[in-house]
């Protein structure tokens, strides 16, 4: 990897803005940075994994990279980007919601204090907590004139959206409260650039003036363009909502399920955004891509790589095995191996039917065992289905001397019978 930070987010289209002499000073200095993060829920979703690989492009080129919770600033709403104010954290879900955020940038920052340019976690809870607001306003807010603030893009478009719901005091504090965070790390940590997304320029550059104007010293920013699609939606959303990194949330298989269906022209752009492969080789991937565009080369490697990233090697393993069951050639064990999660986000949509776990207490025919489950629609269909050996059960073909038992459930609660490649149909036993 290039040792140039600034060049490397150029050429990946991961670059926006950024303060005149910050590429001159991250080459000549190991630098300290940071990006901060709302802990508005207890895990990260895919919308801010950009800023999460900025932050590892920051340290694999030297610089210390400095992770900022807003446990104080979670209290009150960013506005930016946003049309309406939003709901205030209690403490407990703040301190929750911290906790999980730090857990999850551990696999991608190293935090091992040993070394030079360990990442460092901070939370602008611990200094707000013991700031009083007369002090505030008279160190703080004295130098940050209204005008200043007023002219902010973020805080313009909120005031010009519907005056009968404005913008309150709290948000356009928060322009404010987030100059003082850079303020803050300047002078306790010698952190010298602020970085986030584009939306976030009026108020990073907000700290630059505070610095500027308290201390006399320069200090340096830049931003990243926001993700969009190329159909116009929006990036990181899908009709359930957020593609998170919590597999709790958001499993393996739907998290690498949703880099596999992205489009070509978005698969291109990714690319260099979401992986940290060098510029030949994805100009390798692109021209492989490009061969034979159907088999979804370019989706097939960021979903791998991102997989693999944020949950592990395993998972991804699942995840290939889990699309290849609906897509592929696949067995009865790779059913057997499933968590039920995944298997039911494998077949959601599916026709389904529950029935009593008496009609599976003891061995039973298949052709009476589908016919009791509703499957096809009648017994005379079902014995046509199996003398043409289009039946499977759990992707294995049966016929009509079949017996199902207690042996064939997976997940101790399922049976998928199957006509034909694509006509599933799911039996759940209660």
């Amino acid at each position: 990897m290039s040792k140039n930070f600034i060049k490397e987010l150029e050429w990946r289209g991961m670059l926006q803005d950024s303060i005149p002499g910050c590429e001159k000073q991250l080459l000549e200095n190991s630098s300290i940075g940071y990006i901060g993060f709302d802990p508005t829920a207890n895990s990260l979703h895919i919308g801010s994994l950009v800023q999460i690989l900025i932050l590892m492009h920051f340290q694999k080129c030297g610089h210390k990279p400095i992770v900022l919770v807003g446990g104080a600033t979670g209290m009150i709403g960013d506005p930016s980007g946003k049309s309406n104010e939003r709901n205030l954290l209690s403490q407990d879900d703040l301190d929750k919601n911290i906790k999980g955020i730090h857990k999850q940038l551990s696999k991608f920052l190293n935090f091992d204090s040993d070394n030079k340019n360990s990442a460092l976690l901070c939370n602008n809870n611990d200094w707000f907590k013991d700031i009083n607001l007369i002090d505030f306003i008279r160190d703080t807010g004295k130098y940050i004139t209204v005008n200043y603030m007023i002219a902010k893009e973020s805080v313009k478009k909120r005031l010009s959206k519907d005056s009968s719901v404005g913008m309150s005091f709290t948000e356009f504090s928060y322009q404010l409260i987030q100059a003082y965070d850079f303020y803050h790390l300047f002078s306790k940590k010698n952190c010298l650039i602020q970085m986030g997304g584009s939306d976030q320029w009026g108020n990073i550059t907000s700290g630059v003036e505070l610095i500027r104007k308290k201390t006399g010293k320069k200090v340096y920013a830049l931003t990243c363009p926001l993700i969009t699609k190329a159909d116009g939606t929006k990036f990181g959303k899908t009709e359930d909502g957020n593609v998170w990194l919590d597999r709790n949330k958001t499993s393996p298989y739907r998290f690498y399920q949703y880099w596999l269906n992205i489009s070509d022209e978005d698969a291109k752009k990714y690319i260099k955004i979401f992986t940290f492969y060098n510029e030949s080789e994805i100009q390798e991937f692109v021209k492989t891509h490009d061969e034979a565009p159907h088999q979804r080369f370019l989706q097939k490697t960021i979903a791998n790589f991102l997989t693999k990233l944020v949950h592990s090697e395993k998972d991804l393993e699942k995840s290939i095995i889990a699309s290849n069951i609906l897509f592929g050639k696949s067995t009865s064990k790779d059913l057997s191996d499933l968590d039920e999660k995944t298997f039911l986000d494998i077949f959601e949509g599916v026709p389904s039917i529950v029935i009593s776990s008496d009609e599976i207490r003891q061995p039973a025919l298949v052709q009476e065992f589908l016919y009791k489950a509703k499957f096809l629609s009648s017994k005379s269909e079902i014995i046509r289905a199996l003398k043409q050996n289009s039946i499977s059960i759990n992707k294995e073909k049966v016929d009509a001397l079949y017996k199902i038992s207690k042996d064939n459930l997976i997940c101790n609660k399922y049976i998928l019978a199957q006509r034909g490649k694509k006509n599933y149909y799911l039996i759940s036993f209660n």
